[in-house]
């Protein structure tokens, strides 16, 4: 049983503003919406260490929220004063970005974070590859911030001996303490909260007797398999002196666990908190009333005990569920979360975190879809290639063979990931020159963290923010209408008198709107035109004729996901003609792009959408003129 005769504090760290935001929403909050109660939570409950970036709260504002995330993290810095600590989450060879980086590029990241507020950087590799934590750390230290080194934990899905063990995890600490750049302290990351407590306990003995006495040990799981506080616990008797807490709305679930439970699990042990758990309710009002308008799902609000079996972090848990619900696919969450062992298995079980959580995630939607093994996700398919440092475990030969024959890519050989690192500082300048954008260190990685293989500058997210073109999509409640205006609404009669025909435009409009949120306005220019291939009675244009070898009958080609999904690319245009099962355009769902084939052979008569436009089942994206 835990106890202790000497009184020790257990550091806090809070959570409630970037990994309880990340888990329960994916991240989708604006600033104005959860600034308030930070600022009490520093300024009034005297709150000392609060994690406020990195993560996907990087890239949710300006993917989802037509937010600039400096100036975010510059608004937290302000609203909790000089004193505060504010912690990022970084990706090792990836940073706050959505794939690896050269070195140059996470040297100005690094640069970034400090300029706006960032003083710890707690940084971990998914591969628990300990040269890419050596390299990553470096930028970090450079930069004056506290470098904090995770350990990255789970529980396998499987039984093995080698790895995921104590023993596998206090070898990775050792190295990283003998290397030769400035470790400030440990962190146990488990970020799907599936190591059984028996391992936490011992990973925190083992870690504790390598580490200089006043260094910092410190724990993060999550309460998504219900089991956080009982890791806590056992990592305070191994050792631990620091732990990862929120507060409700925002925690158990997905998220950590509420800093009261474990302060009344810590009662009479000797070990208490050092936040003042008393006025807690006061932040929790504040937050019910801020996130009101906000809709919260039971899937990442509740503990779910299959996790313990697709071992996947509630920061990745909540956004993709998001996406599911968004693209119609949640009747397949089930079959997701079986296939995931499997895919976990065969890519050689390197820990779930991002982005390696979303590899195993995207894959295993994959094999269901599409059949097992049948589409390998190129961010799964280059990790068991190696392009991401090595596995802990060799990965699935027949896996590793489709991975490089989909990809087109041999097996990485060498020694370092970063030689295959393409730099993308370059491309970023080119499009803000051609946009007519600063060169700043900011806006050339906001272009730079939005980049892709594969992706369509039009569609980077920065230099979509940058030219007045952010996207906005909030999960928020769906409003009912009122009983008044429901008795106000007339129904419809074959008596009445028939609308007039809505004016269809002849050409291109150019009209100004403004848009006004958290106090400021913005105005934007916006062109009206012609839904491509429309005819008008106005414009008198006529239908062109069938053409040769055509049968005349218009086959409409749709998007195969019910719900919406973001059109990334139309690889015809009017006039081609296609063959059955050709790939004429690319959507993505799951952060993964998928093929929307023909269904018959003919000529494209019409384009009906275009790139970055949502569609889903019901919208067409061209239409073809079927062959007679």
């Amino acid at each position: 049983m835990l106890y202790t005769k000497t009184q020790k504090k257990i550091k806090v760290q809070f959570m409630p503003f970037r990994d309880g935001l990340q888990s329960a929403f994916g991240g989708k909050v604006r600033l104005n919406d959860y600034l308030p109660a930070m600022k009490t939570a520093a300024n009034d409950l005297g709150i000392r260490h609060l994690e406020f970036g990195g993560g996907a709260r990087y890239q949710a504002p300006f993917f989802y929220l037509n937010e600039n995330p400096f100036e975010t993290m510059q608004a937290m810095r302000d609203a909790v004063g000089p004193e505060t600590d504010l912690q990022i989450l970084t990706r090792s060879i990836s940073g706050v970005t959505l794939t690896t980086q050269t070195l140059e590029t996470l040297n100005m990241q690094a640069r970034l974070m400090a300029k706006y507020g960032t003083t710890y950087d707690r940084n971990f590799d998914y591969m628990n590859d300990v040269d890419n934590l050596i390299k990553t750390g470096r930028p970090i230290v450079n930069a004056g911030m506290h470098h904090q080194v995770c350990v990255a934990m789970m529980g396998l899905p499987f039984h093995d001996d080698k790895v995921h063990t104590p023993e596998f995890y206090a070898d990775i600490a050792r190295k990283m303490l003998e290397s030769d750049v400035r470790v400030d302290s440990i962190c146990m990351k488990d970020a799907s909260g599936t190591t059984d407590p028996k391992t936490c306990y011992e990973t925190a003995r083992l870690i504790r007797k390598l580490m200089p006495p006043e260094m910092e040990l410190w724990l993060h799981t999550h309460d998504t398999a219900s089991m956080a506080v009982s890791q806590y616990m056992a990592g305070i008797e191994g050792g631990v002196d620091c732990i990862d807490l929120s507060v409700a709305p925002l925690a158990s679930g997905t998220c950590q666990p509420d800093v009261r439970s474990m302060a009344h699990a810590l009662k009479n042990t000797g070990y208490s908190l050092d936040i003042d758990v008393d006025n807690m309710h006061t932040l929790q009002e504040m937050l019910n009333n801020l996130l009101s308008d906000y809709e919260f799902s039971p899937v990442t609000t509740t503990a779910d005990p299959r996790v313990v079996g697709f071992p996947m972090p509630g920061g990745a848990i909540g956004p993709n569920v998001h996406m599911m619900v968004k693209a119609g696919l949640m009747d397949r969450y089930s079959d997701v979360l079986a296939e995931f062992p499997v895919v976990v298995k065969a890519g050689g079980a390197w820990t779930s975190v991002t982005p390696g959580s979303q590899q195993y995630w995207v894959q295993a939607f994959n094999n269901i879809l599409y059949g097992r093994w049948e589409k390998i996700e190129a961010g799964y398919g280059r990790a068991v290639l190696g392009y991401y440092g090595k596995p802990p475990l060799p990965p699935d030969p027949e896996v590793v063979k489709k991975a490089s024959e989909q990809l087109d890519l041999p097996p990485f050989e060498g020694d370092d990931p970063f030689a295959a690192v393409p730099d993308l500082i370059p491309e970023a300048k080119k499009a803000l020159e051609e946009n007519n954008l600063p060169q700043t260190e900011e806006n050339i990685f906001l272009v730079v963290s939005s980049m892709l293989p594969g992706k369509k500058m039009a569609l980077n997210e920065g230099l979509r923010l940058l030219t007045g073109k952010g996207k906005i999509d909030i999960p928020l409640k769906k409003k009912e209408a009122s009983g008044e205006e429901k008795a106000e609404e007339k129904p419809a009669s074959s008596a009445a008198p028939s609308a007039a025909a809505p004016q269809c435009l002849s050409g291109p409009i150019k009209t100004k709107c403004k848009v006004a949120e958290g106090g400021k306005t913005r105005t934007f220019e916006v062109t009206v035109e012609p839904i491509s291939g429309q005819a008008t009675a106005e414009a008198n244009v006529e239908q062109p004729a069938s053409q040769p070898g055509t049968s005349g009958e218009e086959v409409p080609v749709y998007c195969n996901f019910t719900g919406s999904v973001d059109l990334t690319d139309i690889l015809v245009k009017q006039g081609d003609t296609v063959e059955e099962g050709q790939t004429v355009a690319q959507v993505e769902a799951m952060k993964a792009t998928h093929d929307i084939i023909s269904p018959v052979s003919g000529v494209v008569s019409a384009v009906n959408a275009n790139i970055g436009d949502e569609v889903n089942s019901s919208k067409p994206i061209i239409t073809i003129t079927k062959k007679g």
